[in-house]
């Protein structure tokens, strides 16, 4: 039997928390001295522990915690479920990321006004190029709404492509436009470079995209959460030469390694 000191500190909790727990019926010692009124824990009993602590970083009360244990749950549902809160907690976590780089992002823009870009801005002409894509809408243009929409597509476009036999032939190509209405949802193409021809049965499609005479592109560096700076240099530079943009830039995947902070991306905005 262990003290509530020593079965704290093998339970990685605080002995306060034991007392707590003890006083509203939860977790009972083992043993409490009549005399003394120590308390006395089993080794035993850190599997109930456990699912006290498990169970409250689901989110569940002390109360809801209580009555499930009171169920019995057994181990299998109880893993499963904790399985169910850490794809949540990473699914938050992933979101706040990517909320921390469009912050950072949204800084460099603020730091960088006044300032000359170093950032070379390319005006050439654009090849007819075909691609497969899958296409949804965003509530907006902003990148906490781009990103949930566009990955999402790349991985059932690719996942569909493979299962169609057909085989990227160059880099990704998102493109955008105003989707039908006036309240500033965004249709979201993502698509691939293919070189086969529509075919009956695709669950995809394939779509020429036309020639465009003149572009201004220049090449984004790292994760597509970060964009916003490079985008608005390619504005800045389309306004300081006094040419028009005749419509949203095209994303041209370059390189996509696991690392989305290695990610390298050509712009392509086109002008009148």
């Amino acid at each position: 039997m262990f003290t509530i000191g020593d079965f704290a500190r093998h339970g990685r909790v605080s002995a306060r928390m034991l007392r707590h727990y003890d006083a509203i019926g939860l977790l009972r010692p083992a043993h409490t001295d009549p005399y003394s009124g120590y308390r006395y824990y089993a080794a035993a009993q850190l599997a109930q522990l456990n699912r006290v602590i498990a169970l409250k970083d689901l989110g569940f009360t002390l109360q809801q915690v209580q009555e499930i244990l009171e169920e019995r749950v057994g181990p299998e549902e109880l893993r499963g479920m904790l399985k169910l809160r850490h794809a949540e907690l990473e699914e938050a976590m992933a979101a706040a990321a990517a909320r921390l780089a469009q912050v950072e992002a949204r800084l460099r823009s603020i730091e960088s006004e006044g300032h000359m870009s170093t950032q070379d801005v390319i005006v050439k002409s654009l090849p007819a190029v075909r691609v497969a894509e899958l296409t949804a809408v965003a509530a907006s243009y902003a990148p906490e709404h781009i990103g949930p929409v566009i990955s999402p597509l790349y991985e059932e476009l690719f996942r569909r492509l493979e299962s169609a036999g057909v085989t990227p032939t160059g880099p990704g190509i998102a493109y955008y436009e105003d989707a039908p209405g006036e309240d500033g949802r965004i249709l979201v193409h993502a698509g691939v470079t293919v070189a086969a021809p529509p075919a009956a049965g695709q669950d995809f499609e394939i779509v020429d995209l036309p020639a465009v005479e003149r572009a201004a592109t220049t090449v984004h560096r790292g994760s597509m959460d970060s964009i916003l700076p490079t985008a608005q240099n390619l504005a800045r530079w389309i306004d300081a030469g006094e040419h028009r943009s005749a419509g949203y830039a095209r994303e041209v995947n370059l390189e996509c390694p696991a690392d989305r902070d290695k990610w390298v991306t050509e712009l392509q905005e086109p002008l009148v």
